[in-house]
């Protein structure tokens, strides 16, 4: 089973384009394990109750492990992880992206209206 990094944005993306998380990343990938660190959970939080949408934060618990790493910023943090642990990270971050790409890593963004896409 694959892990795969959840980045605050992508996971916003996913929910606003109401994707079927788990059918689309097996899709993309095979069975994964979705990864999320305390920096995004809390990004999505205060996300959450700023703007009282819902964001399936019962969801992401549910489903995801949460995981720690070193930086300071968390695009910093998601990095090392992804680079460590050869994780996928979904985002539609598009400097967290070119990172990610600098650095021979993968992403998974959405794409289209309704549909995730591997960059490797």
């Amino acid at each position: 089973m694959a892990g795969v990094l959840v980045d605050s944005c992508g996971w916003v993306a996913v929910v606003d384009a109401r994707i079927n998380i788990d059918l689309s990343l097996e899709n993309q990938v095979g069975p994964v394990e979705l990864k999320v660190t305390q920096a995004v959970l809390t990004e999505l939080e205060k996300l959450a109750n700023r703007e009282a949408r819902p964001l399936l934060l019962d969801l992401l618990h549910d489903r995801s492990e949460i995981v720690s790493g070193e930086g300071r910023h968390t695009d910093d943090e998601l990095l090392n992880l992804a680079i460590e642990n050869n994780w996928p990270v979904l985002t539609v971050d598009r400097t967290l992206k070119a990172r990610l790409h600098e650095a021979n890593a993968s992403v998974i963004e959405v794409h289209g209206s309704k549909a995730l896409r591997l960059i490797e």
